[in-house]
This record gives C-alpha cells, structure tokens and sequence, in this order.
C-alpha cells in the first residue's frame, strides 16, 4: 500500500515571480523594472543609457545570454533579473538555430531542417530548454525575481466564438509569445489610461474623442484589447508613480505577491 505522507510534501515558501511587462514605447518599462530589488540587467538592447544599474555587456548573440545566466547561478547578492528585452532576444536565438544547422537564416530554405516551419519548431526548443528552464533554476535556487520586458504590437486575434479583431500583444513569433505567456506568473500590459469623452459638434452629430492625462497604468488581465493576466488575484488596474529618485514605487505591486509578503523576508 503506498504511503501517501512520504509522497506528498506541503510547501509553504512561496517563490518568486516571473513577471512579463510589455507596454508602448518609452512608457516606463525599464525603469518600473529598475525599481525591483537589487536588480541586475541582462541586455540585448541598449535601453539603460538613463539610468543606474548593474548590467551584463550588451549581449550581440544568444551565448552571451545563456552565459550571463549562468553567471547568476553562482554567489551574488542581486535579488531581481531582468531581461531588456524579449523581442531583441529573439533574433539572437533564430540566429544561434540557423548557425546550427549552417544556414543564413532561420528561414533560409536551401536548409531541409529549416523548410515547412521546423525552424520555429526548433527556436521554440531553444526558448523552451535553454531560456526559460534557465530563468526558472534562477527563480528556484536562487531565489531571484525575473522580469522580462517586451516591446508590443498590434494583431489580429481569431477568437472561437466571435468575429476576429485586433489587440495589443507581446512582441514575439506566436510560438515564443505562448511559452512566455504560459511561464509566467504575471503579464502586464503598460499603457496610458485613456478615456472617452462624446462632444457635440452640431447638426444632430456627436462625435467620441480619446482623452489621456499622461497617467500611466498596469492591466493585469485579460481583455479583448490586451494580453494580460496574474496568478495573484491582481486589481485590474495598477497605477504606476514615481519616487523621489525617479524610481517606481512599487508596493502596490508587491502587496499582491505572497513572495514579497512571506515572513522572515530578508
């Protein structure tokens, strides 16, 4: 008879978030990240110019990457790794797949073991076994919080039970963006918050504008408009502000997190 007790373990630490933030252009991204605790920048674009961190060299191929993580599997006092950005990445691991298989690129179809789509298959390989099972050891072991950044972008979404339609998205192929998505604990979408406001123009006619005030704010789940979503039971929306060093204040972010709740945190 098995013995269930020595089977089934309870446990009670709870880990640290992966988190995906992707968002419009020069919203804040990297800077929101920069606000995370002792944080340490993996780079495969040059997007710190104004800020102070700590960061790796600009990483020109996905070797430089895989390096730098394993760099953070020994000792070190950083406690976040972030990832600037997934969407830069990319290219560095379609790069590394067709120099393995001796092609130009990873569409190069003079290549049999890139043609019919394998080359994706096998990008997808590569984000599965040698990127995303590295950040996880990092989370795991070493207790380190993960924050990917995107750029986003705008696609048609073929929903099952209505008409297609457009919304914001994760900056990535289709087979990246869902094993990013599906590793995540959290993905937030940064946008300005916006509202709508009808004016009468004359002439029995009203016309809707789009009004903003410049406030920035994190969607935490999903609509029909944006990719998003958390395992924590976020508010909808969070709004970002700034510190006094220009940083973000984040607790209204952590409040949510049961990692950054937990007791006896250091």
């Amino acid at each position: 008879m098995i013995d269930l007790k020595s089977l089934v373990r309870t446990d009670d630490a709870p880990k640290p978030p992966i988190i995906t933030l992707y968002g419009t252009g020069k919203i804040g991204k990297t800077t929101l990240a920069a606000s995370f605790p002792a944080p340490v920048f993996i780079r495969t674009e040059d997007g710190t110019d104004n800020l102070s961190v700590d960061a790796f060299p600009l990483a020109t191929s996905f070797k430089d990457v895989k390096e730098a993580i394993s760099a953070l599997c020994g000792d070190h006092e950083f406690k976040t790794l972030v990832v600037d950005s997934l969407d830069w990445l990319e290219p560095l691991i379609w790069a590394e797949v067709a120099a393995d298989n001796g092609a130009n690129s990873i569409n190069d179809e003079s290549c049999k073991a890139l043609t019919f789509g394998k080359g994706m298959a096998l990008a997808g390989d590569k984000w599965r076994d040698d990127y995303l099972k590295a950040i996880n050891y990092l989370r795991d072991h070493k207790c380190m919080t993960i924050i990917q950044i995107a750029h986003h972008q705008i696609k048609r979404f073929d929903a099952p039970d209505t008409d297609p339609y457009d919304r914001y998205g994760i900056k990535l192929h289709k087979t990246a963006s869902a094993l990013v998505a599906e590793d995540s604990d959290i993905i937030f979408f940064a946008n300005y918050k916006t509202f709508t406001k009808e004016k009468d123009v004359g002439f029995n006619k009203n016309v809707t504008r789009a009004l903003g005030n410049g406030q920035r704010v994190l969607h935490t789940q999903e609509t029909p408009a944006w990719q998003a979503g958390n395992r924590y039971g976020m508010p909808e929306e969070i709004i970002l502000e700034l510190n006094s060093d220009g940083l973000c204040d984040i607790s209204p972010i952590q409040k949510s997190i049961p990692f950054f709740n937990r007791k006896g945190k250091k």
